[in-house]
């Protein structure tokens, strides 16, 4: 096979991965995505309260570092800016109670990060906090936020906000 076939092939194929996954992103609500993400980071939070080894907990810090300020900051700007712009008080409050649960959140995982000691008391302390934070934020956003979304925003808005929402979490630096 000739090498303009086999690289024309390749873009077809690319071209229509690409295609794909871009009309999944605009077909979907924002709020399943939300689920899911908030799914994989609960799952990562247990596997640091269950982690044995200092390596195993450094590790899953990064990849919740890496799971959580993409979904935060992206959150903040398509979501919470979203909800605090409406005319609702109770969801504007709602916006500014995530952001603040999300700066708590990012501290508290500052500090487990700057912890030099995995294996200490204090390390595994911060890792809990942080799993307790985000724990009690997914369950107030998933019943508030959600539904101030749900009520306000309809389905095509909804998957609107996450085509937003996925472009903006591949801009943020981890």
């Amino acid at each position: 096979m000739r090498v303009n076939t086999v690289m024309k092939q390749a873009a077809r194929a690319t071209g229509s991965t690409f295609a794909s996954h871009h009309t999944d992103v605009e077909s979907t609500d924002i709020l399943d995505t939300l689920k899911k993400e908030h799914d994989e980071v609960k799952d990562l939070l247990q596997s640091l309260s269950d982690a044995e080894t200092p390596a195993q907990r450094r590790n899953l810090v990064q990849k919740i570092k890496a799971a959580l300020i993409p979904h935060t900051k992206a959150e903040e700007k398509v979501v919470y800016d979203a909800v605090i712009a409406l005319r609702d008080k109770d969801a504007q409050m709602d916006g500014h109670e995530g952001y603040l649960e999300h700066e708590w959140a990012a501290k508290t995982l500052q500090l487990l990060e700057a912890m030099t000691n995995a294996a200490s008391s204090e390390h595994k302390a911060a890792g809990k906090v942080l799993k307790e934070l985000v724990e009690h934020h997914i369950k107030e956003e998933e019943r508030n936020v959600w539904a101030d979304v749900k009520e306000h925003f309809s389905d095509d808005d909804r998957k609107k906000m996450n085509a937003t929402f996925v472009a903006a979490k591949h801009r943020v630096k981890v």
